[in-house]
């Protein structure tokens, strides 16, 4: 009997009657992968641009959520076409691709994820689990429909060209990054600087306007409130070894007395 795989994020947010709430993974960890899927949060990023994860862990990770009524999301180190072949190849559905900043980069990645003639992406169907080693019926055909990709929003080269970018098609969404938005700008650790957040809030309109699904990073809840109230679709709202960060140094400083006084908060992003 056929194999039916999961609906992709793009279809998970196409039905959608709210935004959808998610958080990173980054610990490369399966078993921490699977404690966060089972939390009732929305969706799932595993992160392999700034994480210790490789295809093995990614693939142990994505089957240890699978269990569970939640997506992921695997972010790329970079849109590299042999990379983003291996990923589908080993599974990954919905994919995130990290500081595209012009319209080219964009269709050089959709690319990357489609099949000749309409891309370039290798053919090992029978011998990947994406495909389930061709027990997915007719999966050649349909790959598209079972690969949804992301494309990050994160300089500000990238802002000045989101329109171009966005409008791609074969771009199932953006995906705006403060952090790396405000470094470009000359605002190194000021995500909330007015000048990044009207950069970031003017992509939310644009990618909006251009009918797709728009996400923002957002650790801050008044932040992620401010980016919701301004449109966004999809928000991460925390990620594992933040919260492991975090939750550690408040026990430390509830039981440890040191006799200094109390320093400033770190940030979670």
């Amino acid at each position: 009997m056929p194999l039916q795989l999961a609906p992709t994020f793009r279809d998970d947010l196409a039905e959608a009657e709210r935004p959808l709430i998610g958080m990173w993974v980054c610990s490369g960890s399966p078993l921490v992968a699977e404690i966060c899927a089972g939390s009732g949060l929305d969706w799932l990023l595993i992160d392999a641009e700034h994480g210790p994860n490789g295809l093995e862990s990614i693939l142990a990770q994505l089957q240890a959520v699978a269990g569970y009524p939640i997506t992921p999301l695997v972010r790329a180190p970079a849109g590299d076409t042999v990379v983003i072949k291996q990923y589908l190849d080993l599974g990954v559905q919905n994919l995130l691709v990290p500081m595209v900043n012009t319209g080219d980069e964009a269709r050089a990645v959709v690319s990357a994820v489609r099949y000749p003639p309409r891309g370039v992406r290798g053919v090992g169907s029978a011998l990947a689990r994406g495909a389930r080693w061709n027990r997915v019926d007719n999966y050649l055909a349909r790959a598209d429909e079972y690969v949804s990709l992301f494309v990050q929003i994160e300089t500000a080269d990238a802002v000045a060209n989101v329109r171009d970018i966005a409008s791609v098609d074969g771009v199932d969404g953006a995906f705006v990054g403060p952090s790396d938005l405000a470094a470009s700008m000359g605002l190194l650790g000021q995500q909330e600087h007015p000048d990044v957040v009207a950069s970031v809030e003017h992509a939310i309109r644009t990618i909006s306007e251009l009918g797709k699904p728009v996400g923002v990073n957002a650790f801050d809840p008044t932040v992620a409130e401010r980016y919701l109230a301004a449109g966004a679709d999809f928000v991460l709202v925390g990620a594992d070894v933040a919260l492991l960060a975090r939750g550690s140094e408040a026990l430390a400083a509830k039981y440890i007395p040191t006799g200094d006084a109390a320093g400033a908060p770190r940030a979670s992003y």
